[in-house]
């Protein structure tokens, strides 16, 4: 997809191919990844009505990564490995650039001895996302005839591979910095990678870079929680609230207390 995309790029460009492409990239990225997969399905930091959750974690399957299942699992299992006081380097992005980039996008780590990470049976079990899961490539499919039939092939190639292509790569990139460089505010004590908040990537990852405060409050819907924090996706989640389409939205202060929490700056 990658050479489709730079090929076809570049023979199919047009202005209105780029606007779909920002436009949608925005909102996978937003409604998708940050509010339906992040915030909702793995971190359940806030509430919505299912038809609206639904719709969230399929947009956020199409951005490319994974099913709902698959991003669970992935998410939970290097969350677990870098709150050990030991943490291999493909887990915590501890690589110089280039390998960590070769090791996220090609490479696969089996543990002998895997922790045990269990999926809530109301996720688990839930039709719709079994059948996410089955066919979470297919899911591309719907929306490049869509986009077939109002724009034609740069539609589909700006619209469906470069925008899954930019958001896969992007989400690396942005994961490694978010591991390794970055302002710290927070320390988690006894945990061996710590997050970093990448301010210069706040407005395209929706909010997402600020990692450094989602690892001192995982559970927290508001990831910019400071004054000059811009978040995205928590603004969209306050308008969402007032059209009384979210409610229970968690904050840092709604969280139990975490004795291993230090401030440090």
């Amino acid at each position: 997809m990658l050479v489709l995309s730079i090929v076809g790029g570049v023979l199919t460009f047009s202005f209105g191919a780029l606007i779909l492409f920002i436009v949608f990239t925005g909102l996978s990225l937003c409604l998708g990844h940050s509010l339906g997969m992040h915030r909702r399905l793995i971190h359940q930091s806030y509430q919505c009505p299912k038809w609206l959750e639904y719709f969230f974690v399929h947009l956020g399957v199409i951005v490319g990564l994974a099913g709902p299942f698959g991003m669970i699992k992935t998410h939970d299992m290097r969350d677990w490995a870098q709150r050990q006081q030991s943490c291999h380097d493909y887990f915590g992005h501890q690589q110089p650039m280039l390998k960590d980039a070769y090791w996220q996008l090609f490479c696969d780590l089996k543990l002998k001895k895997p922790p045990s990470l269990n999926i809530e049976s109301s996720v688990q079990n839930d039709r719709v996302y079994n059948f996410m899961e089955r066919t979470w490539m297919l899911q591309q499919l719907p929306w490049a005839i869509v986009f077939w039939i109002f724009g034609g092939w740069p539609w589909v190639i700006w619209g469906i591979c470069m925008r899954v292509v930019v958001s896969v790569l992007g989400h690396w990139l942005i994961g490694y910095f978010a591991h390794n460089r970055g302002e710290r505010t927070w320390h988690v004590n006894r945990a061996s990678i710590q997050g970093h908040n990448v301010r210069f990537a706040a407005i395209v990852t929706m909010g997402e870079s600020w990692h450094n405060n989602h690892h001192a409050f995982p559970g927290s819907a508001r990831l910019g929680i400071k004054p000059g924090q811009l978040d995205l996706g928590w603004e969209v989640l306050k308008i969402l609230k007032k059209l009384g389409l979210v409610w229970a939205i968690k904050e840092p202060q709604d969280l139990p207390e975490r004795p291993e929490l230090k401030a440090i700056g």
